[in-house]
């Protein structure tokens, strides 16, 4: 047998306040709570669910949530352009602050930050989206 990866099986956000991070991920991303994780002292201090059949845990680490702030530790796909247009206006709704649509390396992308400065970052699939900065300076370089 050979050693593989055969996927992921969830993503973790570290958080500083659970409840208030539940809300904000439940509301703007849709997250699905089907799991509580209490510690030893019976405090729940982790969730887990689903974000679109995505799996996703968000559990109270303040530390490790304040090093993060800032950061993309992942990058959530959506379908092409027409879907990051879509969440622009979702983001808009729900007064979620986000700077302007970004045309990444092959594609679009959505930028905005969870309650705790983490960057959220939804990157559109579709290669013909007429966006291919493949190579051109400032994006990603081909490694030949």
């Amino acid at each position: 047998m050979t050693a593989k990866i055969e996927g992921f099986h969830h993503v973790k956000f570290p958080v500083r306040d659970l409840a208030r991070s539940r809300e904000w991920y439940e509301r703007v991303l849709g997250l699905d709570v089907t799991h509580e994780f209490p510690d030893d002292d019976g405090v729940v201090r982790g969730v887990a669910g689903t974000i679109d059949g995505v799996p996703v845990a968000l559990r109270v680490q303040e530390a490790a949530a304040a090093g993060l702030a800032g950061f993309d530790p992942v990058c959530f796909s959506i379908a092409d352009r027409a879907a990051a247009d879509a969440w622009i206006v979702r983001l808009d709704e729900l007064g979620v602050e986000h700077p302007p649509l970004f045309e990444a390396t092959t594609g679009w992308m959505v930028r905005f930050n969870d309650p705790d400065g983490t960057e959220i970052r939804l990157y559109s699939l579709a290669k013909d989206d007429g966006v291919d900065h493949s190579g051109e300076r400032g994006y990603a370089q081909p490694v030949r």
